[in-house]
């Protein structure tokens, strides 16, 4: 059913304001397993937001109701349990968890996708942001990211430090930063191969229906050990993104010299099996940018705000000397000076779309500083060393 009862008995959200709290769970066992404890543990949470989140409540479950938008729902639901059983099972065990319906969830999953493909809308219903910055100076290897959101989702994420062990997949051992309800991995974190990484939408104008939705991919990415692996992801041969996204990211154990890399991601052109990619490589000595538009796939964007919130911060960090060190790139994520479109999202209150929080990537200390307010004026709430380890099953090994 499309209309359930539970949302009616819970009490209305009020706004609190922006929180300087860090949610963080720990936790270990199989996909669902871990899912059902991240719902149990944050089941208040992600019930209040799915109860605010305009887009779900107010596009998706009026689509879903149809019977072309189930027609959507149901063909990309059945492409990511072909690929993706587990990451399934971890939405199942979410939803079990906080005691929501798995459809919400789904639905929320899909972003525009349903909207896009029943009613051909081309411009954007998430105006998210995020901004990414990254330095490969001699001495000084950082990604810095400031994660925009519409306002409902400030103060509705957490962190995820999971370990997962499920017979018949790989072993995952990963942090993430997740909006409340959703998979780790659409936004920043790294994983115990030494991935590093952020990720930056990007809107295509044409969305593909039974194709992998692009919070797929970023999940099945905390588990990758290398570049080539990312690659292979990202590229998802057989299927192929059924949206877009940015991904900045690095490995912490390559060898040589430290490489950063940008991949863009684009949709499944029609008629193919696997997602458009372009890749940046980002040298010693050089740096680069990122927020929500195509620099250099060819891909046809939507239109609204998105594009020319992007086109205002990338004007704005242009205007900033190179980063040289971790403070310019601190510097260059609390931009504010444009009157509409702000590289640090938040001036007003009634500001439609926020910063929720900036991390700062140090891949030379193997650290990852969180900041939930305006990093040039605070300091982080939270450091966290990210530390390589090797497998359980490698461990084992070693002991026989």
């Amino acid at each position: 059913m499309a209309n359930d009862e539970s949302s009616k008995i819970r009490p209305i959200f009020k706004s609190i304001g922006r929180r300087n709290v860090v949610p963080i769970i720990h936790v270990r066992g199989t996909h669902y397993e871990i899912g059902f404890d991240i719902g149990r543990t944050f089941a208040k949470m992600i019930q209040d937001f799915v109860d605010i989140y305009q887009p779900l409540n107010e596009t998706y479950l009026p689509l879903f109701a149809t019977e072309d938008g189930k027609n959507v729902y149901e063909e990309t639901l059945n492409a990511v349990k072909k690929q993706f059983p587990q990451y399934v099972r971890e939405i199942e065990g979410t939803a079990d968890g906080a005691n929501v319906p798995f459809y919400k969830l789904f639905l929320m999953h899909l972003d525009d996708i349903i909207p896009n493909v029943v009613d051909g809308i081309q411009e954007n219903l998430l105006p998210v942001g995020c901004s990414t910055i990254i330095c490969n100076q001699p001495g000084h290897e950082i990604l810095g990211h400031n994660e925009d959101a519409v306002k409902e989702t400030l103060n509705h994420w957490y962190l995820v430090s999971a370990h997962v062990i499920e017979v018949g997949y790989r072993e995952e051992k990963f942090t993430s930063l997740s909006y409340a309800g959703f998979l780790p991995g659409y936004t920043m974190g790294y994983n115990h191969h030494g991935l590093v990484y952020s990720i930056n939408t990007l809107s295509a104008a044409v969305l593909r229906s039974g194709k992998t939705p692009r919070y797929f991919l970023t999940r099945a990415l905390l588990g990758v050990e290398n570049f080539v692996q990312a690659q292979q992801t990202l590229r998802n041969e057989g299927c192929g993104a059924a949206e877009g996204f940015s991904v900045n990211m690095t490995f912490l154990a390559q060898e040589g010299d430290r490489m950063f890399h940008n991949a863009e991601v684009g949709p499944a052109k029609e008629g193919t099996t696997r997602s458009q990619l372009n890749i940046l490589t980002v040298s010693p000595g050089e740096n680069t940018s990122h927020c929500n538009k195509y620099l250099r796939l060819k891909v046809a964007e939507v239109k609204g705000n998105i594009i020319q919130s992007s086109i205002k911060r990338m004007k704005a960090i242009s205007k900033h000397p190179p980063a040289e060190c971790r403070q310019d790139v601190i510097n260059i994520l609390s931009d504010q000076t444009d009157d509409e479109f702000r590289v640090y999202q938040e001036i007003r209150s009634d500001d439609h779309v926020k910063t929720i929080a900036t991390g700062i990537f140090d891949c030379i200390e193997r650290t990852w500083s969180i900041y939930t307010d305006k990093p040039q004026c605070n300091e982080p709430i939270l450091v966290i060393p990210m530390q390589l380890r090797d497998s359980v099953a490698s461990r084992c090994n070693l002991k026989k």
